[in-house]
């Protein structure tokens, strides 16, 4: 089993705000450095976070020439099945108007659903990276494991055998994984991917909570979805 973890990490997501204020300041050289490229891009965000959370990562995109949008679904909160529902009819749309696949940003909870639409729909999502998203070990890897439960309406048992349910369909489209061990709200251990056999693991230095403004994270993702855009 896949413990949550420790307080210590806990405490230092404090430090997000030095991470953002250390992007600000890169933020030029960033994109001058970053690989560059095209095409559709999904950004979903994380437990209890709306599109303003992925703000300033699709602005680093768009610059970077591609198409970066939110997921348009409010705050990410609910259950899960709710959202697939409002969130595919969407990608679909967004991947007709591209005339191409879309890439898939999702952070956390939104990884775990940017998942789902890549098994959902092989057509519509060229491929998926996750920041700090727990595929592995269930919500009880998680220190917010208990609010994210309650959210969906689901009891501990229930969530993790959707989990197993989930995972024994293979994501075709190409996966990669970011994780930091020092992520003080999800178990780095629990952001491993030992379902799909063309999965790329990435560690960052990285609270959880600063994935989202850290540039460390921002020059992985740009490299990463040049690959395919």
């Amino acid at each position: 089993m896949i413990q949550p973890p420790s307080v210590f990490k806990q405490a230092l997501e404090g430090r997000v705000a030095l991470e953002a204020a250390a992007l600000l300041a890169q933020l030029p050289m960033l994109r001058l450095q970053a690989e560059r490229g095209s095409g559709p891009v999904m950004v979903l965000p994380g437990f209890m976070a709306d599109d303003g959370s992925t703000w300033l990562l699709r602005r680093f995109l768009n610059s970077l020439g591609y198409t970066a949008v939110g997921w348009g679904a409010g705050i990410n909160r609910g259950p899960m099945q709710s959202l697939l529902d409002e969130l595919l009819p969407r990608l679909q749309k967004m991947t007709r108007q591209a005339t191409r696949p879309v890439q898939l940003i999702g952070w956390s909870r939104g990884g775990i659903l940017a998942r789902e639409l890549a098994r959902r729909d092989v057509y519509c999502v060229q491929s998926v990276t996750t920041m700090g998203t727990p595929i592995q070990g269930g919500l009880s890897a998680s220190s917010i494991g208990f609010w994210v439960l309650q959210s969906s309406n689901l009891t501990p048992a229930q969530g993790a055998q959707l989990q197993r349910e989930r995972e024994r369909v293979p994501i075709l489209c190409p996966v990669h994984s970011i994780y930091s061990k020092s992520d003080g709200v999800v178990a780095w251990q629990a952001s491993i991917d030992a379902h799909n056999v063309h999965v790329g693991h990435h560690q960052v230095v990285s609270s959880h909570v600063g994935m989202g403004c850290n540039a460390e994270v921002f020059l992985l993702l740009a490299r990463l979805l040049s690959k395919y855009g």
